[in-house]
């Protein structure tokens, strides 16, 4: 019989603080998305060009263990800072997976926000995103993250590796509707 010994915390090449949903260690990447590079996603021009474009909007951590490895996983980490563009709250750029059928799991970790779905046909629907929640996000749906509320929103996710990232559809034809702050109350508008 084989025995493997406890490993260590601090030997464990990757850390998720599931209190402040961060990742830290060996294989984990970073990136920021500040106002100026998701700016074509807000509606509102005129708010826009009065904000600060270096403003974050959000953060994302991801661990990647392994490259084109059949059947690997990828983990990661949104950070949604709260804020508003007119009356569109601040939310990812949004995708498909560019390997349609790649279906995702998403959870609340803290915070309050909105998951936008949107299928090839553009009928769109949104689930409620709180911490302990849990999101399954099928193939062919497009998806992106919006922070409703007033403190940041903290979403995990974990992906197939090969999945990929297609912005490029969204950045052309948007999400079918858009969700916005009017009179205190978070309403769903068609995209015009």
């Amino acid at each position: 019989m084989e025995i493997i010994r406890s490993m260590n915390i601090d030997q464990a090449s990757v850390i998720f603080d599931s209190v402040h949903g961060t990742l830290k260690g060996k294989d984990v990447s970073r990136s920021v998305r500040r106002l100026a590079d998701v700016a074509g996603i807000f509606a509102d021009r005129k708010s826009l060009e009065l904000m600060d474009q270096g403003q974050i909007v959000y953060t994302v951590e991801m661990h990647e263990p392994t490259k084109d490895v059949p059947g690997a996983l990828y983990f990661g980490i949104s950070h949604i800072h709260p804020g508003k563009v007119g009356s569109e709250f601040f939310m990812t750029k949004g995708h498909f997976h560019q390997i349609q059928d790649r279906a995702e799991y998403y959870w609340g970790i803290k915070g309050t926000g909105v998951l936008l779905m949107m299928d090839n046909e553009r009928k769109s629907w949104m689930e409620e995103i709180n911490p302990g929640s849990l999101h399954y996000i099928p193939g062919y749906v497009a998806h992106r993250i919006i922070n409703t509320g007033c403190e940041e929103l903290t979403v995990g996710a974990c992906w197939p590796q090969d999945a990929g990232h297609d912005y490029q559809s969204i950045a052309e034809s948007g999400f079918s509707v858009r969700i916005k702050e009017i009179n205190g109350t978070v309403v769903i508008e068609p995209f015009s």
